[in-house]
């Protein structure tokens, strides 16, 4: 959920009406009425909820044509599902949906037409990228300039190998339309041209619960970023959970 004075956004619908609603509560946050909700990708875990979520908030949705059609047959269940109020966007597009400047990006993940955002408002950007299997220069281009940073530390290479995985899924996981390693995140988080160290917070988010560890993520990114050249991060870091709701963040 990300909110200004005027505006709220949600982006991606995994989770059910009713957890999404009981996470918001949580945090000190459920608004009656959305101006948007937006849909990286048509994998269930960033689209399920979707169609529960509209029956609260008659809300516009807002993804790639390609990406729309994947949802609706998806969440299909032998009927159409009401997306009734739909806006087509494009990665390289910049738009606005009420105060937030939105700027969508490819990103190289195995679904039809993956999107990473960053939205601005009152001179604070926030950047969003998960599910990618690497960090091409565009996507680091983009990060660029962030305050707050959600960024992807899905598995820890050793862990995903010995795992519980077959081995096409470890594969796919491992990938350059996968997911980020934690030693892939590291190596940028380290790479004072590619990462600029501003963030005020930097979001290690999408851990795997099978292939990963909290702990491990953490460790692989602070050691990374006192080994950094250049600018020192002096944000605060972050280890999401897929458990408990994280935030809010005062930009």
């Amino acid at each position: 959920m990300l909110e200004t004075a005027n505006t709220r956004l949600l982006i991606d619908a995994g989770l059910s009406k009713r957890e999404t609603l009981r996470r918001l509560t949580a945090l000190g946050t459920c608004p009656e009425q959305l101006d948007g909700i937006l849909i990286s990708h048509e994998h269930t875990d960033h689209c399920a909820g979707l169609v529960q979520l509209l029956g609260k908030w008659r809300a516009p949705v807002y993804s790639t044509q390609p990406t729309l059609i994947e949802v609706e047959r998806i969440l299909s269940n032998g009927k159409t599902p009401r997306l009734d109020r739909v806006e087509h966007i494009h990665a390289g597009q910049r738009f606005t949906i009420g105060d937030i400047e939105v700027s969508a990006f490819a990103i190289p993940h195995d679904a039809v037409d993956p999107l990473g955002f960053t939205f601005r408002a009152n001179g604070t950007k926030v950047a969003i990228v998960t599910d990618l299997g690497y960090l091409p220069e565009l996507v680091k281009q983009h990060l660029r300039g962030a305050d707050l940073l959600i960024l992807e530390s899905n598995h820890d290479l050793e862990m995903l190998k010995v795992g519980p995985y077959p081995w096409h899924i470890k594969q796919r996981v491992m990938s350059r339309t996968g997911h980020l390693s934690n030693h892939t995140v590291s190596e940028y988080l380290a790479d004072g041209e590619s990462f600029d160290a501003q963030p005020r917070h930097l979001v290690l988010a999408h851990l795997s619960e099978n292939n990963n560890n909290p702990d491990v993520a953490r460790i692989s990114a602070e050691e990374a970023l006192r080994r950094r050249i250049g600018a020192a991060f002096a944000g605060q870091l972050h280890i999401a959970s897929q458990r408990v709701p994280l935030g809010p963040f005062n930009l």
